[in-house]
Order: C-alpha cells, then sequence, then structure tokens
C-alpha cells in the first residue's frame, strides 16, 4: 500500500532523474531518440499528477515551502483549539453537576478521537486530521487531571502510561511522528518514575536519580530492533534518537555530577567511571550507525561525543589554563575532530557501496 510519503518519494526520485538525465544530455554523455525522451517525460508528468492528486505531495520547491508553512499553522492552530478548550471547561465548570461533568470528560476524548478517524478517510493532505489528533490528545490529557481532581485521586505516575497508550494509539493510527514523540516522553517518564519508586523515592522526585531512565532508553533502542515499522515512516528512526537521547542525557548529568548516582562509591569516581563510559558508548554507537547505515544515529552519537568532550575540557582546564590556551586547544581539537569525522565518512561511503 502506497503511503503519503512513499509517494513523495517517488515524485522526489522522478525530479533527481530528470535533473541528472539533464546534465548527462548536456555533456552529451546520453543522448536518447527525441521519441523515447517524450515517452519518459509524459509518463513522469502522468505520474506526478496522479500522486499530487491522491496524495497531495509537493512537486516543487515552493509547495515544500508552503507545506512547511501548513505544518506550522496546524500545529498552532491544534495548541490554540485545545487552550480553547481548556478554558472552555473551566469558565463554565463550577455551574455543572458532578454527573454533567463526568459525562463531558469521557465523552470529549471518544468524540474527538471519532472525528479525528472519520476525518482520516477523507483528508487526502493530512493537516486537518493531524491538528484533530493534536486537540484529540490534549483533550484526554486535560480530562485526566480533571478527574482526578473530582475524585481527589492521589497523584501517580499511571496517568502518565495511560496518556502514553492514547498518545500511541493516535500515532500509529494517524501516522503522526509528533504524537509519536509525545507518547516516548510520557512512556519514559512513567518508568522513570516507577524505578524511582522502586529506589525508594517519591515518584515525583524521579529526576534527582538519572539512572532512573536507563531502563526506558534500552525499552526504546529494542522497540526497532524486534518491531518492523516499514509501513510507518520515521517511526524506527524515532525511536532509536529518543532512545540514544534517553541514554546519553544521563550519562552526560551523571558524568558531571556523580552525588546523583545509586552507586555507592566516591562521586569522583562515579564520574570518572561514567565519562569513560561515555566515550565507549559514543564510539560503539557511532561504529553501529556507519555499520548498518543509519545517519541518524552516527549523528546523535558523534553530538553526545563532541558534548562530552567539550564539557570535560571546561572542567579538567578552565581554571588551570590560561584562556588563550584553553581556547586554541579546543580549536586545534575541533581540527582534529574534522579530520577523523572526514575518515569516518570515507569509510561508511566504503561500507555502503560494498552492501550495495
Amino acid at each position: 500500500m502506497t503511503t503519503r510519503a512513499a509517494a513523495q518519494a517517488r515524485v522526489d526520485q522522478i525530479q533527481a532523474f530528470q535533473r541528472e538525465l539533464g546534465l548527462l544530455q548536456s555533456d552529451g554523455v546520453l543522448q536518447l531518440p527525441p521519441d523515447r525522451l517524450q515517452a519518459i517525460q509524459s509518463y513522469h508528468a502522468t505520474l506526478t499528477r496522479e500522486l499530487a492528486e491522491s496524495f497531495d505531495v509537493d512537486s516543487d520547491t515552493r509547495g515544500r515551502q508552503l507545506s512547511w508553512g501548513m505544518r506550522i499553522a496546524s500545529f498552532l492552530g491544534a495548541l490554540s483549539l485545545a487552550a480553547s478548550v481548556f478554558f472552555l471547561f473551566y469558565r463554565f465548570w463550577g455551574q455543572m453537576y458532578v454527573t454533567t461533568q463526568v459525562t463531558i470528560l469521557v465523552a470529549t476524548p471518544l468524540l474527538a478521537l471519532c472525528f479525528t478517524s472519520w476525518l482520516g478517510t477523507r483528508d487526502s493532505t493530512g493537516y486537518f486530521t493531524k491538528l484533530a489528533a493534536l486537540v484529540t490528545i490534549c483533550c484526554f490529557v486535560l480530562n485526566v487531571s480533571m478527574l482526578g481532581q473530582i475524585f481527589n485521586i492521589t497523584p501517580s505516575p499511571n496517568a502518565l502510561l495511560a496518556w502514553a497508550a492514547f498518545a500511541a494509539i493516535l500515532a500509529y493510527g494517524m501516522e503522526m511522528k509528533l504524537l509519536l514523540v509525545a507518547a516516548i516522553l510520557c512512556l519514559v517518564t512513567y518508568i522513570a518514575a516507577r524505578f524511582g519508586t522502586w529506589g525508594g523515592a517519591y515518584w515525583i522526585n524521579f529526576g534527582e536519580r538519572p539512572e532512573n531512565f536507563l531502563p526506558a532508553a534500552a525499552a526504546l533502542l529494542l522497540v526497532p530492533r524486534f518491531i518492523d515499522h516499514g509501513r510507518f515512516d520515521g517511526f524506527a528512526t524515532t525511536y532509536r534518537v529518543s532512545g540514544l537521547l534517553t541514554l546519553f542525557g544521563p550519562i552526560l548529568v551523571l558524568a558531571n555530577w556523580g552525588n546523583g548516582s545509586y552507586l555507592l562509591l566516591d562521586p569522583a569516581l562515579v564520574e570518572g567511571g561514567y565519562q569513560v563510559l561515555g566515550f565507549l558508548l559514543a564510539g560503539v554507537t557511532i561504529w553501529l550507525g556507519i555499520r548498518s547505515g543509519y545517519p541518524h544515529v552516527v549523528n546523535t552519537g558523534v553530538s553526545f561525543f563532541v558534548v562530552l568532550l567539550f564539557t570535560k575540557f571546561y572542567d579538567w582546564w578552565w581554571e588551570i589554563m590560561p584562556k588563550y590556551l584553553f581556547f586554541l586547544v579546543v580549536g586545534l581539537t575541533a581540527v582534529l575532530l574534522l579530520f577523523v569525522f572526514r575518515r569516518l565518512r570515507s569509510f561508511g561511503r566504503t561500507v555502503t557501496a560494498e552492501v550495495a
């Protein structure tokens, strides 16, 4: 089944082919008979028109620019409508009986979900569907919170799990990466909060121990490994990048703040251990990204390596070095990294060529 992402990729491929064919003809490398050239151009024009009518793809640069504007407008519109629902509730909330309040809170996200599903079958562009989906998840989050206030339910991380599940259902149903990110954030927070309570802390204080996030990072990295996301464009990438960020973030914090660790060791020793672990994991991530052909994994690993390296430079040498010497060392290190990353890029091209 062709998706909008696949249709857009096909149109981009056609445009790239046409540009390359024009260059080959202008350089005299390839000369096609006029009838064959006309047949190719006619076929591409017909296919592009059909894809544009069926999936509302962007066939030129102007269309891509307008699409970005529509995405921004859709996001801002969703936030505004969600805020409107929020203030509408609070405007008339005190004038309603509890039964009416509960009925509205239960019915609103269900009706919004049905409307979003119905709209998805009729909205070829997807922008209005995504707007409705964002309003739906905002209504669900708001309604769960207000139900807790009505019945005076003790706050717990279970609400995060419910929000994550609802956002994931919408994300997979509407193929929305933004909602998938929201579901991942809620799930990561829920897992970290649970591990925080198991460690003896109140769940809201889970951030005091950065290691609470590490199990969530492992779970996110395993999802694309064992679950095929071929028909969901960009979902596997979202899981990998989110997992790596959830992994590298706590390591970066603990490499500079050993007191936040569960390990009953000297804080300086904890910091040194996490520094070594951070550099090793960054190197392994870059290597695995190159080996697997995942540029997003390579970029995430490189970014973490650079951030960790320069934060440690500051810790090690800022106080003991003259400022001119410190920045000279940083600049020379940056030049060295450029050479190293260029070699890695060449190695990545070689691996890609061998695989092809």
